[in-house]
Protein backbone atom coordinates (compact mmCIF):
# COMPACT_ATOMS: atom_id res chain seq x y z
CA UNK A 1 0.00 0.00 0.00
CA UNK A 2 3.00 2.62 1.00
CA UNK A 3 4.76 1.97 -2.66
CA UNK A 4 0.89 2.43 -4.18
CA UNK A 5 1.04 5.68 -2.61
CA UNK A 6 4.45 6.71 -3.47
CA UNK A 7 3.38 6.06 -7.21
CA UNK A 8 0.21 7.82 -6.92
CA UNK A 9 2.04 10.91 -5.39
CA UNK A 10 4.84 10.68 -8.99
CA UNK A 11 2.02 10.90 -11.24
CA UNK A 12 0.25 13.49 -9.59
CA UNK A 13 3.35 15.92 -9.69
CA UNK A 14 4.50 14.57 -13.03
CA UNK A 15 1.15 15.93 -14.09
CA UNK A 16 1.66 19.05 -12.14
CA UNK A 17 -0.38 18.77 -9.19
CA UNK A 18 0.69 19.06 -5.58
CA UNK A 19 -0.50 16.08 -3.51
CA UNK A 20 0.23 16.03 0.55
CA UNK A 21 0.83 12.08 1.04
CA UNK A 22 -0.85 10.93 4.30
CA UNK A 23 0.10 7.22 4.98
CA UNK A 24 -1.73 4.86 6.80
CA UNK A 25 -2.37 5.66 10.24
CA UNK A 26 -1.29 9.15 9.80
CA UNK A 27 2.26 7.92 10.67
CA UNK A 28 4.02 10.91 9.58
CA UNK A 29 6.21 13.60 11.75
CA UNK A 30 3.21 16.03 11.27
CA UNK A 31 0.76 12.85 12.58
CA UNK A 32 2.86 12.20 15.47
CA UNK A 33 2.49 15.71 16.84
CA UNK A 34 -1.12 15.05 18.25
CA UNK A 35 1.02 12.18 20.38
CA UNK A 36 3.68 14.54 21.60
CA UNK A 37 1.16 16.82 22.91
CA UNK A 38 -0.93 13.58 24.74
CA UNK A 39 2.28 12.71 26.43
CA UNK A 40 2.65 16.34 27.79
CA UNK A 41 -0.87 16.34 29.02
CA UNK A 42 -0.56 12.98 30.45
CA UNK A 43 2.45 14.45 32.03
CA UNK A 44 0.26 17.73 33.28
CA UNK A 45 -2.06 15.61 34.95
CA UNK A 46 -0.02 13.95 37.12
CA UNK A 47 1.51 16.74 38.11
CA UNK A 48 -1.74 18.25 38.80
CA UNK A 49 -2.78 15.54 41.17
CA UNK A 50 0.52 15.00 42.25
CA UNK A 51 0.46 11.07 40.28
CA UNK A 52 3.98 9.13 39.92
CA UNK A 53 3.35 7.08 36.94
CA UNK A 54 6.07 4.05 36.61
CA UNK A 55 4.81 3.07 33.15
CA UNK A 56 2.56 3.95 30.31
CA UNK A 57 1.31 0.97 27.76
CA UNK A 58 -0.45 1.26 24.99
CA UNK A 59 -1.60 -0.65 21.43
CA UNK A 60 1.20 0.00 18.51
CA UNK A 61 0.44 -0.67 14.78
CA UNK A 62 1.45 1.80 12.26
CA UNK A 63 3.88 3.50 15.02
CA UNK A 64 2.41 7.18 15.25
CA UNK A 65 0.93 6.83 18.55
CA UNK A 66 4.30 5.35 20.34
CA UNK A 67 6.42 7.70 18.31
CA UNK A 68 4.79 11.00 19.42
CA UNK A 69 4.54 9.64 23.14
CA UNK A 70 8.16 8.50 23.11
CA UNK A 71 8.84 12.00 21.44
CA UNK A 72 6.94 14.26 24.25
CA UNK A 73 7.81 12.68 27.10
CA UNK A 74 12.01 12.41 26.15
CA UNK A 75 11.93 15.90 24.56
CA UNK A 76 10.44 17.22 27.91
CA UNK A 77 12.63 15.26 30.20
CA UNK A 78 9.94 13.33 31.98
CA UNK A 79 11.32 9.82 31.16
CA UNK A 80 8.42 7.79 31.77
CA UNK A 81 9.57 4.14 30.02
CA UNK A 82 6.76 3.13 27.46
CA UNK A 83 5.88 -0.09 26.03
CA UNK A 84 4.04 -0.33 23.19
CA UNK A 85 2.08 -3.79 22.82
CA UNK A 86 2.13 -4.45 18.91
CA UNK A 87 -1.05 -5.55 17.02
CA UNK A 88 0.74 -6.27 13.69
CA UNK A 89 4.25 -6.53 13.38
CA UNK A 90 7.24 -8.86 15.23
CA UNK A 91 8.70 -6.88 18.06
CA UNK A 92 12.29 -6.24 15.88
CA UNK A 93 10.65 -5.01 12.78
CA UNK A 94 8.12 -3.04 14.97
CA UNK A 95 10.94 -1.03 16.91
CA UNK A 96 13.31 -0.41 13.80
CA UNK A 97 9.99 1.77 12.39
CA UNK A 98 8.97 3.36 15.82
CA UNK A 99 12.68 4.35 16.34
CA UNK A 100 12.74 5.42 12.52
CA UNK A 101 9.28 7.69 13.19
CA UNK A 102 10.65 9.28 16.41
CA UNK A 103 13.87 10.36 14.87
CA UNK A 104 12.47 12.08 12.46
CA UNK A 105 9.57 13.47 14.43
CA UNK A 106 12.53 14.37 17.17
CA UNK A 107 13.96 16.63 14.13
CA UNK A 108 10.86 18.59 13.17
CA UNK A 109 11.06 19.60 16.57
CA UNK A 110 14.39 20.82 16.59
CA UNK A 111 14.74 19.12 19.43
CA UNK A 112 18.78 19.66 20.97
CA UNK A 113 20.35 16.24 20.70
CA UNK A 114 19.44 12.58 18.95
CA UNK A 115 16.50 10.68 20.14
CA UNK A 116 17.42 8.23 22.23
CA UNK A 117 16.68 4.80 20.37
CA UNK A 118 17.03 2.39 23.27
CA UNK A 119 13.65 4.19 24.92
CA UNK A 120 11.74 2.21 22.10
CA UNK A 121 10.59 -1.06 23.52
CA UNK A 122 7.82 -2.80 21.84
CA UNK A 123 6.02 -7.06 22.81
CA UNK A 124 5.24 -8.48 20.03
CA UNK A 125 3.42 -11.47 21.96
CA UNK A 126 0.06 -10.90 21.34
CA UNK A 127 -0.85 -10.31 17.67
CA UNK A 128 -1.71 -13.73 17.57
CA UNK A 129 -2.70 -15.11 13.85
CA UNK A 130 -2.11 -11.49 12.68
CA UNK A 131 -3.37 -7.89 12.08
CA UNK A 132 -7.49 -8.01 12.92
CA UNK A 133 -7.68 -11.71 14.20
CA UNK A 134 -9.06 -12.07 17.11
CA UNK A 135 -7.34 -13.94 20.42
CA UNK A 136 -8.60 -15.31 23.19
CA UNK A 137 -6.54 -12.79 25.40
CA UNK A 138 -8.20 -9.56 23.03
CA UNK A 139 -11.71 -11.07 23.93
CA UNK A 140 -10.98 -12.10 27.65
CA UNK A 141 -9.88 -8.33 27.77
CA UNK A 142 -12.77 -6.31 26.36
CA UNK A 143 -15.38 -8.08 28.35
CA UNK A 144 -13.00 -7.92 31.35
CA UNK A 145 -12.81 -3.85 31.07
CA UNK A 146 -16.70 -3.89 29.41
CA UNK A 147 -17.72 -5.27 32.70
CA UNK A 148 -15.84 -3.85 35.55
CA UNK A 149 -15.52 -0.38 34.00
CA UNK A 150 -18.12 0.02 31.70
CA UNK A 151 -15.02 0.79 29.20
CA UNK A 152 -15.48 -0.56 25.50
CA UNK A 153 -11.92 -1.46 23.47
CA UNK A 154 -11.30 -2.11 19.93
CA UNK A 155 -10.78 -5.82 19.30
CA UNK A 156 -7.97 -4.54 16.82
CA UNK A 157 -5.73 -2.11 18.71
CA UNK A 158 -6.89 -1.55 22.20
CA UNK A 159 -8.01 -5.27 23.07
CA UNK A 160 -5.26 -6.79 22.02
CA UNK A 161 -2.90 -3.92 23.65
CA UNK A 162 -5.12 -4.23 27.10
CA UNK A 163 -4.90 -8.26 27.12
CA UNK A 164 -1.01 -7.69 26.83
CA UNK A 165 -1.25 -5.18 30.18
CA UNK A 166 -3.24 -7.86 31.83
CA UNK A 167 -1.48 -10.59 31.10
CA UNK A 168 1.85 -8.51 32.26
CA UNK A 169 0.31 -7.82 35.53
CA UNK A 170 -1.06 -11.31 35.84
CA UNK A 171 2.89 -12.46 35.65
CA UNK A 172 4.65 -10.00 37.57
CA UNK A 173 6.27 -8.30 35.07
CA UNK A 174 5.62 -5.02 36.77
CA UNK A 175 6.38 -4.34 40.20
CA UNK A 176 3.02 -4.17 42.81
CA UNK A 177 2.07 -1.09 43.99
CA UNK A 178 3.42 0.72 40.46
CA UNK A 179 1.37 3.14 38.86
CA UNK A 180 0.54 1.57 34.96
CA UNK A 181 -1.56 4.30 32.55
CA UNK A 182 -2.82 2.32 29.97
CA UNK A 183 -3.65 4.56 27.01
CA UNK A 184 -7.06 3.92 25.29
CA UNK A 185 -6.69 5.08 21.46
CA UNK A 186 -10.30 5.17 20.43
CA UNK A 187 -11.57 2.69 18.14
CA UNK A 188 -15.13 1.12 19.51
CA UNK A 189 -16.53 1.58 16.62
CA UNK A 190 -14.52 -1.55 15.74
CA UNK A 191 -16.50 -4.03 17.65
CA UNK A 192 -19.57 -3.75 15.45
CA UNK A 193 -17.22 -5.88 12.87
CA UNK A 194 -16.91 -8.66 15.64
CA UNK A 195 -20.08 -8.67 16.78
CA UNK A 196 -20.81 -12.28 16.24
CA UNK A 197 -17.38 -13.13 18.21
CA UNK A 198 -18.10 -10.69 20.75
CA UNK A 199 -21.68 -10.75 21.81
CA UNK A 200 -22.77 -12.41 24.57
CA UNK A 201 -24.87 -15.53 23.92
CA UNK A 202 -28.67 -16.11 24.75
CA UNK A 203 -28.65 -18.69 27.24
CA UNK A 204 -30.06 -22.00 25.73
Amino acid sequence: MHEELIAAGERLRAAGEKPYLIPGGGSNPIGALGYVVSAQEIVAHANEHGLHIDHVVHATGSTGTQAGLLVGLQGSNSHIPVLGISVRAAKEKQEHSVRQLAARTWDLLGIRGSFPEDSVVVNSDYVGEGYGVPTDGMIEAVHLLARHEGILLDPVYTGKGFAGLVDLVRNRHFRKGQNIVFLHTGGAAGLFAYRSLLAPRAAL
